[in-house]
């Protein structure tokens, strides 16, 4: 795909959080397109989104949707994405899927720009995206790996609610009110209330009692930094934070890092913002964070419990690098 060739762009689920993200990203870099392609569920069909100020009507979405379409940026589920992903490569787009359904598909690449975008070029008209705190934490580590060989990831996640959607953002702002104003509240989105709680439950549960999203952030992991026995072990949380996911992170080396030296490398990682001066109160914040492109790390310290350890503190917009801007970065590598 080249410069000229991206004139019709798909935007699947283009009503969601992700979705309506998505457009806005396209928009704010000036992505090479003639026209975009707004496509959801049929209740959703109609309806209008804005794009470079104009309001462009939703289509549902169907397998006769994508013809003329040259790039399709998906998400939508993995179940829609498993159905129309393979009907919009066949139609002759490119996609670009940010749901699960091909993340560990030996024949579709897994793609963080700043970690592994060479294996894009293998791409037979299905490109995925990765999780979105798979996404954070590989930026954040990979220039780590490159120097030093990671061995091991110790990996706690703080995810907030937009990783679900829209009607979890709305389902917190409404338990918020309502229990400032001494109501009682009926989770529907989460199995618990999610208000002023954390909970240690985010996708379903395997017999191993790990969950789904942690099994994606190891098997994914592993994947895009092209190191298939990386021992790593995570837990993931919901937290009561509408934008942005933070996580804990702990690694151990092949060989020794300082602080210093995870500083210095990391003050020139691409994607990377190095924003790490405790004794200033300086670290990286869902709150301060939303809304930006960068993948901050703070709270760099070795750990003195092992020979050749780190910890380090790493917050991202979920639904801007951890989805949408991750999407539109590889399609601009492929209209480059």
């Amino acid at each position: 795909m080249n410069k000229s060739s991206a004139r019709t762009v798909a935007v699947v689920g283009a009503t969601g959080a992700v979705g309506a993200e998505i457009l806005s990203i396209l928009e704010e870099r000036n992505f090479p397109v003639d026209r975009v392609l707004p496509l959801a569920s049929s209740r959703s069909a109609g309806d209008t989104v804005t794009f470079r100020g104009a309001d462009v009507t939703v289509r549902a979405l169907d397998g006769k949707a994508f013809r003329g379409v040259d790039l399709a940026l998906f998400s939508a589920g993995a179940g829609v994405s498993k159905e129309y992903a393979p009907v919009a490569a066949g139609a002759g787009a490119v996609v670009i899927d940010n749901s699960s359904a091909w993340r560990m598909d030996p024949q579709v690449p897994l793609i963080v720009p700043e970690v592994n975008l060479r294996a894009m070029e293998a791409h037979r008209g299905i490109i995925a995206n990765p999780n979105c705190s798979t996404i954070q934490l590989v930026v954040a580590l990979n220039p780590l790996h490159v120097r030093a060989g990671i061995t091991r990831i110790v990996v706690s996640t703080y995810q907030s609610v937009s990783g679900t959607g829209k009607d979890a953002m709305d389902e917190l702002a409404t338990q918020c009110r309502q229990l400032l104003n001494f109501e009682d509240v009926t989770p529907a989105v989460y199995p618990h209330q999610i208000a002023f709680n954390c909970l240690p439950h985010i996708d379903d549960f395997a017999s191993s009692g790990a969950t789904g999203e942690e099994t994606k952030i190891v098997n994914e992991t592993r994947r895009i930094l092209g190191a298939a026995s990386l021992g790593v072990s995570a837990t993931a949380v919901r937290v009561p934070v509408f934008v942005g996911h933070a996580e804990s992170v702990n690694i151990e080396t092949d060989k020794k890092l300082s602080a210093a030296d995870a500083r210095a490398i990391l003050s020139t990682a691409p994607g990377v913002r190095l924003y790490d001066d405790p004794s200033r109160a300086l670290y990286p914040l869902p709150l301060r964070v939303a809304g930006t492109d960068a993948v901050f790390v703070g709270r760099i310290r070795e750990d003195d419990s092992i020979d050749k350890g780190l910890n380090l503190w790493v917050v991202a917009d979920n639904l801007r690098k951890g989805a949408a801007l991750n999407a539109v970065q590889i399609a601009e590598a492929l209209v480059r």
